[in-house]
């Protein structure tokens, strides 16, 4: 049976597939769909179009050369890219990884005061640590004390600043980004799965049209990675590895954790978190600071525009991981490329990727009327964008919201693994209870989102708490016949 396997698909019970379900290969001939490819796409847009800007203001502050800071983009974008597929593929949820922004702009402070050997070894023990809060389960248990709605609230704070510049862009490029904007609310009227495609499509028409496109792409070729040896030394460690720790892991993974729950899914936090500070470790000599969990760019990949199923949106976290392992290996050459694309574009088509992640956080946010003050609280301090001690506000919308709810409502009861909040509806609207999680599993059908239906399934009223036979080691198997 594969792993996240639970009920059988519609095919399978009509006998049109056999009784052991899809290889993975068939299966995700079966699950392709260009709307889950473009999110992935989209989600690669992102990242390159701003963090990496990061990534080379810490590289010219460390005075790397060309060849090393070629590398460093290697590893980032090669670390991401494969777990980005096979974490996809393992879990069947659209998990998106990327480098650790927060984790770049440390360095940029930082990296010129320690041999590059030095920041190297600081690299290998950071990842390490990562990897050994994931596995052992700690990083997962205090996640768990987070109420849901904070954790909605706390992807609608992240996602609020993309929203805005939809329309902040307009004061700029009034022509792009009313485009793009025009082009989705056509798209979600008439075509609703191809409404990102569509925007995409009018903005970079409109972008030419008016010369705001800049793409060069003066020399193409492959990357040679540069292996550099770790040194170690206690200065290194505390003023490089400390602070890298805790913000990967309070910047990103904690958010990236939480923008998979609010979508509905139920991450194995040991897996993702372990398996991605393993990879940042292995990938250090060659430069990697950090591969971690994606918040931003994953809450594209989660949302009804990559597709109206959820399970089949984890073809957009494989989507994004080949683009990734493309863009890895011809470093610097396809950077450049997506350099050119004008800013506010981007930013257009990153808000309204994003339009239905956010509606599903407010939606989870303010569901039960005793968590609102706190999801209220959470939402304002991660909007707000503030950064304390090095850490960003994602972190502290958590704190404060956890603070507020434990105020408010009593002590904080630690909630399951397999209570996580439901997904939006397509429309947007509330989230329904959890599921009932079915004595026998089935192969095919992965065991990773609640509350959503495959095509061809009826209604049905769920049971208020989740079956006995709910594992707690991470995924939880899907309902056997679920709502839309």
């Amino acid at each position: 049976m594969a792993a996240g396997s639970s009920v059988p698909t519609a095919e399978e019970r009509a006998g049109q597939l056999p009784p052991g379900g899809l290889e993975p290969r068939q299966r995700l001939v079966r699950d392709l769909s260009l709307s889950a490819v473009l999110a992935g796409v989209v989600a690669v847009v992102v990242s390159y179009s701003g963090p990496l800007v990061i990534v080379l203001s810490a590289a010219r502050a460390g005075h790397l050369d060309a060849g090393q800071t070629g590398s460093w983009i290697w590893a980032i974008s090669i670390g991401s890219g494969l777990t980005c597929i096979a974490l996809s593929l393992r879990t069947r949820m659209p998990v998106i990884t990327a480098w650790s922004t927060p984790g770049a702009a440390l360095l940029v402070t930082s990296i010129g005061s320690y041999a590059y050997g030095e920041v190297i070894g600081a690299f290998v023990v950071s990842g390490l640590v990562i990897a050994l809060i994931g596995v052992t389960g700690i990083f997962g248990r205090l996640m768990r004390l987070v109420p849901g709605a904070v954790v909605s609230a706390m992807l609608a704070g992240i996602l609020f600043s993309f929203g805005a510049d939809v329309f902040t862009s307009l004061e700029h490029t009034p022509v792009i980004a009313g485009s793009v904007l025009l082009a989705y609310l056509l798209g979600k009227r008439w075509l609703p799965r191809y409404a990102v495609l569509l925007a995409l499509a009018a903005g970079v028409a409109c972008s030419a049209a008016s010369a705001k496109l800049h793409i060069r792409l003066d020399h193409v070729g492959l990357v040679q990675p540069v292996f550099t040896a770790p040194a170690f030394s206690v200065a290194s460690l505390i003023g490089i590895a400390v602070p890298l720790t805790l913000a990967t892991l309070a910047s990103q993974n904690a958010p990236g954790v939480g923008v998979l729950s609010a979508s509905g899914y139920r991450p194995d936090d040991r897996l993702l978190v372990g398996s991605t500070g393993l990879v940042s470790a292995v990938l250090a000599p060659f430069g990697s600071h950090a591969v971690n969990l994606a918040a931003i760019t994953a809450a594209i990949c989660t949302g009804p525009e990559a597709h109206r199923d959820p399970r089949r949106r984890y073809v957009a976290g494989v989507a994004c991981g080949a683009v990734y392992v493309l863009v890895g290996a011809f470093g610097s050459t396809l950077v450049s490329f997506f350099a050119g694309l004008p800013k506010e574009l981007v930013a257009a088509v990153a808000g309204v990727a994003l339009f239905g992640a956010l509606s599903g956080g407010l939606t989870g946010a303010v569901r039960e009327g005793k968590d609102r003050e706190a999801a209220l609280i959470t939402f304002l301090a991660t909007a707000s964008g503030v950064t304390l001690f090095g850490i960003g506000s994602a972190f502290w919308g958590l704190v404060f919201g956890v603070a507020a709810h434990a105020v408010l409502n009593g002590r904080l009861r630690r909630t399951p693994r397999a209570q996580v909040p439901g997904p939006p509806t397509d429309s947007g609207g509330a989230p329904g209870p959890a599921p009932h999680t079915p004595p026998h599993p089935e192969p095919d059908v992965p065991r990773t989102v609640q509350g959503e239906s495959h095509e061809g399934t009826k209604p049905c009223t769920p049971p208020a708490s989740p079956s006995p036979s709910t594992r707690s080691g991470g995924t939880s198997p899907a309902p056997s016949a679920s709502r839309t």
